[in-house]
């Protein structure tokens, strides 16, 4: 690390996140820090005009990317999650039990390997053959019943409570029915359609939604909780 780099990092003595407000990685982070208690200083990035900053300390520049006081880089989400609960988890998303931080964990990283790429695949079907673009929409569809069978046994994933997996997934499942609300609202899930509702209401989703400019250098500092 440039010595300027720490120093700066020593002088705000706060985590430094980078992110995107539409970026559902970015919003899952966003909600396990404000959760958790834990301040920091919000970077809001334009995709297409990346920080220096940003990509010197982590060159693939995706977002989220933490960086800590002491100079450490987290640059995954989900990880930037887990950080920020083990730190305090007032609503015990983490849960009690290990083996089901396990599973929940397990079926995130499946989100990502098996769902998103549907996902992206239906979202950003421009040049895609419209066959493609639909077949990708009902492998999504597969795991939308999936989640809402779970969701009619209990009002949350894993369970009677929210945990680490409904905050971790519901961005993606905003961002699949925002694809084409029509057909996604006549989709008979009931208790996914309740699920979601109930996640994109809450006051804590409402806040980490905030509108920022994006950050500069010679930007006054803006800080989550805001």
């Amino acid at each position: 690390m440039r010595a300027d780099d720490k120093g700066a990092l020593n002088a705000r003595r706060l985590p430094v996140l980078y992110t995107f407000r539409r970026c559902p990685y970015a919003m899952r982070a966003r909600m396990a820090l404000v959760v958790a208690g834990i301040t920091v200083e919000m970077r809001e990035v334009m995709l297409c005009s990346k920080p220096e900053h940003l990509i010197r300390i982590s060159p693939k520049a995706t977002v989220p990317v933490l960086q800590l006081p002491d100079g450490g880089v987290i640059e995954e989400s989900l990880e930037i999650m887990l950080w920020a609960l083990s730190r305090d988890d007032p609503e015990n998303w983490l849960g009690d039990d290990p083996f089901l931080l396990a599973a929940m964990e397990s079926e995130i990283n499946d989100v990502e390997r098996a769902f998103k790429p549907h996902l992206d695949g239906y979202k950003y079907h421009d040049g895609m053959a419209d066959d493609a673009a639909l077949a990708h929409r009902e492998a999504g569809l597969q795991w939308l019943r999936r989640w809402n069978a779970w969701l009619g046994e209990h009002d949350f994933l894993f369970g009677a409570h929210q945990h680490l997996a409904d905050i971790a997934i519901f961005p993606f499942v905003r961002q699949f029915a925002a694809v084409d609300h029509a057909w996604f609202d006549s989709l008979p899930l009931n208790a996914l359609h309740s699920w979601l509702r109930f996640h994109g209401e809450s006051p804590l989703f409402r806040h980490i939604m905030g509108k920022q400019a994006p950050w500069m250098p010679d930007a006054p500092q803006i800080q989550l909780p805001v």
